[in-house]
């Protein structure tokens, strides 16, 4: 499995992104530039869905990063949607559970900001 972007689809004013697999040193370069691409065009919501991620390395929470610093740029924001516990340690781990917001469904993610305008 090489892709890690498994598909984006928009929703009113948000991009949802669904992610899966393994996003190490070797695939986070194709996640990060999909990710710049769709910041590039402004979504008021910018919604990740990693649910099918198995594993995020470094690389992976640094585009993370990344992204979220994007997004609050322009005025959009960014939100992460039902990571498996493996990679919610990771954000715990690093204590970025703090910084960024963690929903545990679409439904939720979009409820009432940006999902339909």
């Amino acid at each position: 499995m090489n892709a890690v972007v498994k598909e984006i689809r928009r929703e009113g004013q948000a991009a949802i992104v669904a992610a899966q697999g393994e996003i190490d040193l070797r695939r986070s370069p194709d996640f990060h530039k999909a990710l710049v691409e769709l910041c590039a065009e402004r979504p008021k919501l910018l919604v990740i869905h990693l649910g099918e991620v198995t594993y995020m390395d470094s690389s992976g929470v640094g585009t993370m990063v990344e992204i979220f610093r994007r997004t609050k740029e322009y005025g959009g924001r960014m939100v992460l949607v039902a990571p498996t516990e493996r990679v919610r340690s990771v954000f715990e781990i690093t204590k970025l559970d703090r910084f960024f917001t963690i929903k545990d469904s679409e439904a939720e993610a979009l409820d009432g900001d940006g999902g339909s305008a």
